[in-house]
């Protein structure tokens, strides 16, 4: 009869500890709230033409320079 009132204690502390994580797993779930915007006005810098310049004309530059630098 002792080993039975034992048993029974630890399962119901057992259960009582799953039933309040449970509880606190419900309680840390929220719902997402994401919200994806792809038409920005925000342009991409890429996307405007003197970067490409900049970055062509940089090129040239070093190119030209990494050239003539082994002809002196």
């Amino acid at each position: 009869m002792k080993k039975f009132i034992t048993l029974s204690w630890e399962r119901s502390l057992m259960l009582i500890m799953f039933v309040f994580t449970s509880i606190q797993t419900f309680a840390q779930d929220k719902g997402l709230d994401i919200d994806v915007d792809i038409n920005k006005d925000d342009d991409n810098l890429f996307a405007r033409p003197w970067v490409w310049i900049v970055g062509a004309a940089v090129f040239i530059l070093l190119l030209v320079a990494l050239l003539r630098g082994g002809k002196k």
